[in-house]
Parts: C-alpha cells; structure tokens; sequence
C-alpha cells in the first residue's frame, strides 16, 4: 500500500494542511506513529502526541485548532474517528482478491449451491442444498450444514460451525470458532428430578452487514427464530439464547449474555460482561455499562443504566458515592 495524502484526502473527502505529497505505506497509532505511516487524532486526551508523533500524515477533525506546531502533514476531515475507518475498509478492500477456489481437502455436496468466486478451505465441509452467495470466503475446517443459506461477500473464518437450515445475509463476517444454530438451553423437570430435553425446531436468522466475533454463540430457536437484524455487532464470547431478537445496529462487547426470549431495541450499546435476563424488552438506544445486569424490561428509550440490578446512570453514581462511605 502506498497512498499520498491528497489522495487520502480525496477519498476521505477531506482537505490537506501540509504537504500533498507526503506518501504512506502503513498505519499506526498516534503514540508510535513513526516516518511513512499515517495516524489519527479524535481523542482530546493524546492532543500531545500530535506535537511529538513522527508520522508523516496526521487525520484530524476540522474543528481541530493546534496549540504548537504540528510535523505531520494534517488531513482534515468531519470525523477523524469514522474516517480512518473508511480508509482501513479503502485499503482492505484493495488487497482483497477475489478467485474462485476449492481446497483438494474441502467436501462440498453436488446439491449446494456455490456463487461466483466462492473461495472454500481445505476440510471446510458444505451439506446438501447449502446455498453460498458471489464473493463469499469459507475458510479451513468450516462446517455448514444442510439447507443453510450464505449470502454474497461474506467472510467465513476458520473452525465456524453453521447448524443445518440456518440463514445469514449479505457482508456477514463470522470469526473464528462461533456456532451459529445450536440448541437453546431448555429443559422441562420431570416429577422424577430429571430434566426432560425440549427439542428446538426453529433456525437463527443474521441479516445484512452483521459481524460476530470469535468463540460466540447465536442459539436456535424453540420455533420460528432466532433474528440478529441487519448492522449488529457482536463481539467474542457472546451468548446469544434461543428466541432472542437483537435489533439493527445495535453493539455488544465480549461476554455479554443474552437469555431466552429477549427482544432486543436497536441502536443499543451494551459494555462488556452485560446480562438480560430473559423474556424482556429493551428500548432503542440503550447503553449498559460494564458488568450491568437486567433483571427487568426497560421500555423507555435513550436511557443509560449501571450495576446489578440495573439502575439509570446518574442514579448509580449516587448510590456508589454512598457505598464508598458506608466502607469507611
């Protein structure tokens, strides 16, 4: 990769201070930025890096007004954050070929379905009437059963166990070890003390433009199913239960718990090692701090919470200034 910084700003569109043609082949961080890298600078709290960091071009903020001189030759865009975002997607997108590929070792099912320039690793395994969209990557030791249904541009990483008649959208990225359609977690007690298992019938939906991290699990429903709406994020070590319906655009980071029958809102924000207990609402735009935990539905929207059971934000300050008292 090699980029100079009016073609950064170009695609970015954004405005050069400095040096046109001041040329890039790599990204750094702004605190290790070092000569033929570019770097970024949204957070308020590494300003100083900007005056010292050795990187040839800085993105920032328009609204960004330096204190000394800066080196680095400045690209200015309207979000220095969300740029740098296009422009890893920019060069990802340029390195990325597309060629059809079947490993000796994978196995593929004449009755499947394989789209155009479909790349399948060596021992992936493709059951019967499988259908995988143009462009799509299945990756090494990747199991997809019977009568699942793949769409295009999608990224299969290695180890992802897709259960029989499962279906997933277009720009799906699946990371490595995530199973996507086991059984939920259902068992009826017996009058003799044992549990009787409840079969699960039902099948996972994960709509367009989804990424699941690794090690996640996205269980099947008992009926109908299991829906992961277009644009959510999850990250590793996730567990999402049978029935659950996480809402579009909606983030989780790692080992956030979902339980059974939980609707979801969308554009909710849930900090890591979150849990929702199950059959609950969640309102849009909901943020959970970390380790937050939800025992009831939360029917307003846009409202932040905090600790278990969860309580709004700035009631949840309140309460802690009182524990670290009653401490003492």
């Amino acid at each position: 990769m090699e980029l100079k910084a009016k073609e950064i700003a170009e695609i970015l569109g954004g405005t050069v201070e400095g040096n046109p043609e001041a040329v890039i082949t790599g990204f750094a961080r702004i605190e290790s930025g070092k000569p033929g890298t570019i770097c970024f600078f949204a957070n308020p709290k590494y300003e100083h890096y900007v005056y010292s960091c050795k990187a040839d071009i800085l993105i920032v903020n328009k609204t960004f007004e330096p204190k000394e001189a800066v080196p680095a030759t400045m690209v200015r865009v309207d979000d220095a954050y969300s740029a740098v975002a296009s422009l890893l997607d920019y060069v990802t997108a340029k390195k990325r070929s597309y060629r059809r590929y079947r490993g000796l070792r994978s196995r593929i099912r004449w009755s499947s379905r394989i789209g155009r320039k479909v790349y399948v690793g060596d021992f992936a395994y493709i059951g019967r009437r499988a259908q995988i969209g143009d462009f799509t990557k299945i990756y090494e030791n990747v199991y997809v059963g019977d009568d699942v249904k793949i769409g295009s541009n999608c990224i299969i990483y290695p180890g992802v166990r897709i259960y029989p008649g499962m279906e997933i959208g277009n720009n799906v990225i699946i990371h490595s070890n995530a199973v996507i359609g086991a059984d939920g977690f259902g068992f009826a007690p017996q009058e003799d003390g044992t549990w009787k298992k409840i079969e699960h019938t039902g099948k996972v939906i994960i709509e367009d433009d989804v990424e699941i991290g690794a090690n996640t699990c996205v269980d099947k429903s008992q009926m109908d199913a299991t829906i992961i709406r277009r644009g959510a994020k999850i990250d590793d070590l996730c567990m999402i239960a049978h029935n659950v319906e996480v809402g579009r655009n909606t983030v989780m980071a790692a080992m956030t718990g979902i339980a059974g029958s939980t609707k979801v809102g969308e554009h909710c924000i849930f900090g890591g090692q979150s849990g929702i207990a199950g059959h609950l609402t969640i309102a849009d735009n909901t943020s959970l701090g970390a380790q937050t935990g939800v025992l009831g539905s939360i029917k307003t929207p846009g409202q932040s919470y905090m600790g278990t059971p969860a309580i709004p934000y700035r009631e949840y300050l309140r309460s802690y200034a009182v524990f670290k008292k009653a401490g003492k």
